[in-house]
């Protein structure tokens, strides 16, 4: 696997209402897109920072992955994700190199990325996300 750049650093957080404003006047710089990912039960908010996002996650369902992570963890960082170029091929590789994948096939992601994500028992404890652009 070669990355190109962290696409991005999710952050899990009770309400994009309340975050939204601080993260704005912490980083000096104004949220460019806020989106709701149903098939994820998540609503997003992006922050650009260089070439790295900031995404704010806060769950639309307490079942949902950012609702169960809250539950058991609080707010805080949630996942790390990596731009790649071949993403299937790149899940592909990391599987044969005994990496245990939450997704075996890429899917759906904000911002229209196709993602996947890779098991924080088998990287360290580490969430991590590789995202492609299928427009680039």
């Amino acid at each position: 696997m070669k990355p190109t750049h962290i696409e991005h650093l999710g952050i899990a957080v009770n309400s994009l209402e309340e975050a939204i404003p601080f993260y704005e006047k912490l980083l000096g710089t104004s949220c460019y897109s806020i989106e709701v990912v149903a098939e994820q039960k998540v609503k997003t908010a992006f922050f650009l920072i260089g070439q790295t996002k900031i995404e704010l996650l806060e769950s639309t369902d307490p079942e949902g992955p950012i609702g169960k992570f809250l539950e058991n963890k609080g707010p805080g960082v949630h996942h790390v994700a990596f731009n790649v170029e071949g993403l299937q091929a790149n899940l592909e590789e990391a599987e044969a190199n005994g990496i245990r994948l939450i997704d075996k096939a890429p899917r759906k992601g904000a911002e229209g990325l196709n993602i996947a994500f890779l098991h924080p028992k088998s990287t360290l404890g580490v969430l991590m996300e590789l995202c492609e652009n299928p427009n680039k």
